[in-house]
């Protein structure tokens, strides 16, 4: 008789738990000081009011406690967490910390239409077995060994997400892994941690990877010569080729020897039932032919395309990252018309609406704490105003490490967006501080190697090794390669940045 209710007394626990953990954060806020800029300057409205000081507290108070209750839905209640934002806009709008006009602009609709065009031009590949080709491309290479299958699936699984992004690489992917494991016999867990890892790792290598890379990437004011006073420009495509991807593949190479040394057991099983089969002249699966020149063709284009954005804008006098959006919309647009039959299956399916909508209200909070001036404190306590210039050697692995300590329990567009305010305070204080921007995208995607809730990609592939094998990968059995890989790969990134980009 008790079972059925003990679901809902969760349920309930787990309510009372956010409203409590938002009640305790709004006290917090209350005890911030009020904005350098004062009350009447962040809302006119204010200016009349008797305690103006006051009323403004009130809406910081507000928004810290939305802002927590977020946190708290992700990591209770996933299926209830867009239920939870869209209450805590409600409350925003109807206490007057966000205007419907503020509500709109802070949405970032620019981003959300960059993630559409993506997501229907991923649609539109899956569509055309793409996918399918290079899986059985691999699966069909000769003379396979462990130590090669190993090194193929690490440096599959870190180049895909660049590509498309994070979850579509981790399904192709483990299809592989699945076709593999179930051919010679094998434990499937260790090769499906190895590959979510390197998925998570190498969601870093471009803007395109995973969505805090857009986030970062179109929000940042880089100055790329700090001392000749130019203003601070958002990062480009060419951008993270340059500085991100290097750092992605030093990661991992280095996490690719900590799993080759942590699972070197089920890699001598995987060879030595390798060799038994190229000993039987048996490949590891069946070479179906798969039309993939069309497919390749259209990402080949697309990826020339996007990658090329920053001359083409400058060449037609746009603004930054105005042909980044575009020309993911104009291909998704082109694929839809040529493809019409399928075009209403690709917008509905294969686009992550339940995703975009809750990123639109978590910007729209993340906005809210830095209007009514959360974030400015909170990055006034990280590098006081008036006092001694920021110590990159203490603020890089910090950031790094706040934001991977975050990311590893929470999703990490939560921290991310949370944080770009601050450290756009930072680096317009400090503008040689710039690689700040490139520690909090290594710590935010690195850190979700950590825990098995740390990104979704983690999510997803846990997911479909129930369904598949109905195996469970306990906590502490991510969390003790995955915390040597969280450590290892933001060590790696940390250095890196503070050994290249010199003060």
């Amino acid at each position: 008789m008790s079972s059925p209710s003990n679901p809902k007394r969760v349920v309930r626990l787990q309510f009372a738990a956010m409203f409590l953990v938002a009640a305790l954060a709004g006290w917090l806020a209350s005890l911030l000081p009020a904005p350098a800029a004062g009350a009447a300057s962040v809302y006119p409205d204010l200016a009349a009011a008797a305690s103006p000081e006051r009323l403004l507290s009130l809406r910081q108070i507000a928004a810290v406690s939305i802002f927590a209750m977020i946190i708290c839905a992700t990591l209770m209640f996933e299926e209830r967490r867009l239920g939870v934002a869209f209450v805590g806009i409600a409350t925003l709008l109807a206490l007057k910390v966000l205007t419907l006009s503020e509500f709109v602009h802070s949405t970032e609709l620019h981003i959300i239409l960059l993630l559409v065009g993506m997501m229907t031009l991923v649609g539109a590949l899956k569509d055309m077995g793409f996918f399918t080709w290079i899986i059985q491309s691999i699966i069909n290479a000769k003379r396979m060994t462990g130590f090669k299958f190993l090194a193929i699936l690490m440096l599959l699984s870190g180049v895909m997400p660049g590509i498309v992004d994070e979850v579509t690489s981790i399904v192709f992917v483990l299809a592989l892994v699945f076709q593999v494991c179930d051919t010679l016999k094998l434990r499937p867990t260790p090769f499906v941690l190895m590959s979510v890892m390197a998925t998570n790792v190498g969601s870093t290598g471009t803007m395109l990877g995973n969505p805090v890379g857009i986030l970062i990437g179109t929000k940042a004011e880089y100055h790329w010569n700090p001392g000749s006073g130019d203003p601070g420009v958002p990062l480009s495509f060419g951008d993270f080729i340059v500085h991100a991807t290097p750092i992605m593949f030093l990661s991992l190479l280095a996490i690719f020897f900590v799993l080759l040394v942590y699972y070197r057991k089920d890699i001598r099983l995987l060879d030595e039932r390798l060799a038994e089969r190229r000993a039987s002249h048996v490949g590891l699966g069946p070479m179906v032919e798969i039309p993939y020149r069309r497919g390749l063709a259209i990402l080949l284009g697309a990826l020339a395309f996007i990658a090329s954005h920053h001359p083409i804008e400058h060449a037609l006098g746009l603004e930054p990252n105005t042909m980044l959006v575009a020309a993911p919309l104009a291909i998704a647009g082109l694929l839809m018309v040529f493809r019409s039959h399928r075009a209403r299956h690709y917008v509905e399916s294969s686009v992550e609406w339940w995703s975009l909508l809750f990123f639109m209200m978590l910007f729209a909070v993340s906005f809210a704490m830095e209007h009514c001036g959360v974030t400015d404190v909170i990055a006034g306590m990280i590098a006081p105003e008036g006092g001694a210039a920021p110590n990159r050697y203490l603020l890089t692995p910090l950031i790094v490490a706040i934001t991977a300590v975050g990311s590893a329990f929470v999703d990490n567009v939560v921290f991310v967006s949370t944080f770009i305010p601050i450290i756009k305070k930072i680096v317009a204080g400090a503008p040689e501080m710039s690689p700040l921007w490139w520690a909090l995208l290594f710590g935010a995607c690195f850190g979700g190697n950590i825990t098995a809730i740390g990104s979704t990609a983690n999510l997803v592939a846990i997911s479909m090794l129930g369904k598949k094998y109905s195996i469970k990968v306990a906590f502490l059995e991510w969390l003790k390669v995955g915390l040597v890989v969280g450590i290892v790969s933001c060590a790696v990134a940390t250095g890196v940045i503070l050994c290249y980009y010199k003060a």
